[in-house]
């Protein structure tokens, strides 16, 4: 027999149900999501601690180190790149950067592949041993470092050589790599506590992050739109369409009355034996009360930042505030894109990631400004 509340109603208890399943499967996507992200930190953390090399790890390799070098990692499958054109790379610093997506294991447009072979790094350089010969970045001449966001290309620049040039890893291989040469070039500037610094700022902010779990729907919160399919959305759709629908009526209707009447008095009365009264003259038409045109957001809630879903500048660096007027997701300044609305109502900052809004729906719409 059906459960029914004190009106006799048994959708409400299914509408309990439904609200219960869909916000525990939310949550619990979003704390897996937490989660890997707190375990790949805390790795890292150990890896900064525990990762000063060793010069007994270049053994068998044709690599000449100098007296007090160490080979801190050694990574097969590389492939030697070079710019066809020259340019300038950003200078090389300390950030420890999330993965905002899968890299992949292609060659961006303008660069080329001129040799193959093993990535060395070393506490003072860069290696790439290749079947043509050997490629050096030293840290010490190096003016520009660059991580590609999409491939798995790093690409370097240093002061001994006018081509920028690189290597390309596997995708799997690129992640480690990158934050290996960081703590390098940390050790090779004496740095490496500032990396550590800042992966346990990194943890105490990711750690104020954690989803919490939601609350308990119960039958006596439901209401009415629970039951029209579509809910909230359309019954939104269908009060604006009964507004619209007489407004546009109204305006398609006959047109101004006094017109008519004006072209009536113009016409001279035919001769008659009584004089015809001559017609009443008629008022000027009245302008009418035009009210300031509404803000125009396209469904987005009010907010003094001017953001609206009308499609229009992509946003990548939302104001501080944005989380105090729209529904952010856990992790929310944790993103590198631009901003997006997911299926179920939230904001992302992960807009052109394929990862984006992925415990959420998936991508809805675009935030603009």
């Amino acid at each position: 027999m059906a459960r029914t509340d004190s009106t006799g109603s048994t959708w409400r208890y299914r509408w309990a149900r439904r609200q219960n399943e869909r916000r525990l499967r939310l949550f619990r996507s979003a704390e897996g999501t937490w989660r890997r992200r707190d375990e790949e930190l805390r790795r890292l953390r150990t890896l900064a601690e525990q990762c000063h090399g060793s010069a007994g790890a270049g053994d068998g390799l044709p690599l000449e180190l100098a007296a007090d070098e160490v080979v801190l990692r050694v990574v097969p499958g590389g492939q030697l790149v070079e710019m066809r054109h020259t340019a300038v790379l950003p200078a090389p610093d300390l950030t420890v950067a999330a993965q905002t997506g899968r890299l992949r294991q292609r060659i961006p447009e303008g660069v080329r592949v001129i040799d193959a072979g093993m990535a060395v790094i070393t506490n003072r350089r860069l290696v790439l041993l290749g079947g043509r010969g050997r490629r050096d970045w030293a840290y010490g001449r190096m003016t520009g470092l660059a991580h590609d966001p999409h491939a798995s290309v790093t690409l370097l620049q240093v002061l001994d050589r006018r081509a920028v040039s690189g290597v390309l890893l596997r995708p799997d291989a690129a992640a480690e790599f990158r934050f290996v040469l960081t703590l390098a070039f940390a050790d090779a500037i004496e740095q490496r506590q500032a990396v550590i610094d800042q992966l346990d700022e990194l943890i105490a902010e990711h750690a104020r992050l954690r989803p919490s779990r939601p609350g308990i729907a119960t039958p006596g919160q439901a209401r009415l739109l629970a039951l029209i399919p579509g809910g909230r959305r359309t019954a939104v759709v269908a009060a604006a369409l009964a507004v619209m629908v007489p407004v546009a009526l109204a305006n398609s209707g006959p047109s101004d009355p006094t017109r008519s009447e004006t072209a009536v008095a113009a016409t001279p009365a035919p001769a008659a034996g009584n004089a015809s009264k001559s017609p009443r003259a008629t008022d000027s038409p009245k302008p009418r009360r035009t009210s300031p045109a509404p803000e125009r957001r396209c469904g987005a809630p009010t907010n003094p930042m001017g953001y609206d879903f009308c499609g229009g500048e992509r946003i990548r660096e939302p104001a501080r505030a944005v989380c105090d007027h729209f529904d952010c997701v856990p992790g929310f300044w944790e993103g590198r894109g631009y901003l997006v609305q997911c299926e179920d109502g939230k904001v992302s900052l992960a807009g052109g990631s394929s990862r984006a809004c992925g415990a959420h729906g998936g991508v809805r719409r675009t935030v603009s400004a």
